[in-house]
């Protein structure tokens, strides 16, 4: 299995001057070391592809044994573009993360154990920002975007694709806009019934997106309280 993390964004709701994946969440530790520790620390994972864009070299500089995918056209296309940039580069099972995405590390356990491609997530209520996502008859996710008219909960931005519909889904990335996130192609991968996309329940564990100053402040609470002495 391979790993990628989607850092190419400039993440301007946090209204930070580094990368987004580069937020401190307790002393030196940002959101991109602790993802890199847990996925280095699994022997399923043989390599962690980072696809950068915006002040890549700092990023690279910090993170030199990982390899990078460059996505140049960063400020005018989304995570749909950057996840194909990497998926050009790969032929075996994927997992792939946002880069802003704080996961308890057994979440792992839950993803590495399904059979099929699947999304990690919650049942919730959800606001208007959140990718959310309903299911058909068989259980598997059917619609997964922003605009969800009666959701299950949150698609909370960690999936996994197995090799065998890796094809599929690069066409459709190819396909969707480029500003598109990569909800889409799975959705219209879903919706066209191409695609068998099983939904990983978070259950009690904690995963978060920081997308605004809220989030951060309760990852940084989370992770204060789980490691004190970190």
């Amino acid at each position: 299995m391979e790993a990628v993390i989607l850092a190419a964004g400039m993440g301007t709701r946090l209204g930070s001057l580094v990368p987004k994946p580069l937020t401190s969440i307790q002393n030196e530790k940002t959101v991109l070391d602790l993802q890199v520790e847990q996925l280095s620390a699994r022997d399923e994972i043989h390599n962690i592809f980072v696809v950068v864009g915006y002040k890549k070299e700092i990023i690279m500089e910090l993170f030199p044994d990982l390899l990078f995918v460059y996505n140049s056209g960063y400020a005018r296309t989304n995570t749909a573009k950057s996840l194909l940039l990497a998926l050009k580069k790969i032929e075996d099972d994927v997992i792939w993360l946002n880069g802003d995405v704080y996961f308890d590390a057994r979440i792992l356990d839950r993803m590495f154990t399904t059979k099929e491609s699947a999304c990690l997530v919650n049942v919730s209520e959800c606001n208007a920002e959140e990718v959310k996502y309903d299911l058909t008859p068989e259980g598997y996710i059917k619609n997964i975007s922003k605009t969800v008219a009666e959701p299950r909960g949150e698609a909370l931005g960690i999936n996994l694709i197995k090799k065998k519909d890796l094809n599929k889904l690069r066409s459709e990335l190819a396909a969707v806009r480029d500003g598109e996130y990569f909800e889409k192609a799975l959705e219209n991968l879903t919706l066209g019934k191409k695609l068998l996309l099983r939904p990983v329940d978070v259950g009690d564990l904690f995963c978060r997106e920081i997308d605004f100053e809220e989030d951060l402040r309760a990852v940084q609470s989370y992770h204060r309280k789980k490691h004190p002495r970190q």
